[in-house]
């Protein structure tokens, strides 16, 4: 049977193909305006889709792990596989800005002259309009299914796009002005862009792999919700959330009357978990049942989102618990 409280993960792998037949694609046109020009901006380029075509190797393998079920050494699933991709991605994005910080020196201190511009800012261009497509198609993904590889892919590909816009510019330029010196300015100034955006990225995944919580309008929105459970008999605290690639995790504390029946208890406790899991997508809800006159039932954890009432107060406040009643 089925547990309803455990998300099934998502096979997200066919993206990841969507995005290694551009890489290949964008790579034979990225070369070939290269080789027509010999214009080190497009070189720079095209070794960013060699990079794209690597990262998404890595993204495909990362996402099928992440889509494999829950097991006896991972009883949470391998979702957080995806932030290991995310990083290694951006790592490749660093490494590929210095390559073209490098080669843009090179050219830099010794210019050459252009040939065959408007040939090879065709082909640059179909490429980034291939790039464009492709991205846009990821990101709206990633922030579907909530999946910090597709996201990573797509702001990978997002930059290569810009990437090749500017080196259009710069071969553009060139070309109107007789200055060849501008070709690997133009790669220069692409390649520090590409460095920032490589830095976010690998910074983002870090801040995952320590399980960040939810974002602050989700957290907003989830304590409103728990809020509307409070009552002069029952409150909440001990609220907290993690991310684990697109699986979202909540955890309280519900305290009760210690005269309730355990079956009462539960009662309450399923249906706090229903109403949050009928709102969020991808969520495990573990709720903590607890006495309400026990004083060892408050103050659990020093970081915890904050339940400011909206409704009636409840009859106990944390900072104030009570006395257990002498026998």
């Amino acid at each position: 049977m089925t547990n309803p409280h455990q998300t099934r993960p998502r096979n997200l792998t066919r993206y990841a193909w969507l995005s290694i037949a551009a890489a290949l694609v964008t790579i034979g046109l990225k070369l070939s305006a290269y080789l027509l020009t010999d214009s080190v901006g497009l070189l720079s380029d095209a070794a960013e889709s060699v990079v794209n075509l690597v990262a998404a190797v890595v993204a495909l393998y990362a996402l099928h792990i992440a889509a494999k079920p829950a097991d006896k050494n991972h009883n949470f699933g391998h979702s957080k596989a995806e932030y290991f991709s995310a990083w290694v991605e951006g790592m490749m994005i660093v490494i590929a800005a210095g390559f073209i910080v490098y080669t843009a020196i090179g050219r830099l201190l010794n210019p050459r002259e252009i040939d065959n511009v408007g040939i090879g800012l065709v082909i640059s261009i179909v490429a980034a309009v291939v790039n464009g497509v492709v991205a846009v198609v990821l990101l709206r993904a990633g922030r579907r299914f909530r999946s910090q590889t597709l996201k990573a892919d797509g702001q990978h590909l997002m930059t290569d796009v810009w990437t090749s816009a500017g080196v259009v510019v710069g071969v553009l330029l060139v070309a109107l002005t007789g200055w060849p010196w501008l070709d690997p300015v133009i790669a220069l100034a692409v390649g520090v862009n590409i460095l920032v955006a490589g830095y976010k990225l690998v910074s983002e995944s870090t801040d995952g792999l320590m399980d960040s919580s939810w974002s602050k309008e989700d957290n907003r929105e989830l304590a409103g919700i728990v809020r509307a459970f409070r009552s002069h008999e029952v409150d909440i605290h001990a609220l907290r959330t993690r991310l684990a690639g697109h699986h979202r995790y909540v955890e309280m504390h519900v305290l009760v009357p210690g005269e309730w029946s355990v079956w009462k208890g539960h009662d309450l406790i399923e249906e706090i978990e229903q109403t949050v899991q009928a709102r969020f997508e991808d969520v495990e809800v573990m709720c903590h049942l607890e006495p309400i006159e026990d004083p060892r039932a408050y103050g659990d954890y020093p970081a915890e989102i904050q339940l400011q009432d909206a409704g009636p107060r409840t009859r106990y406040r944390h900072s104030e618990p009570p006395a257990i009643p002498e026998a």
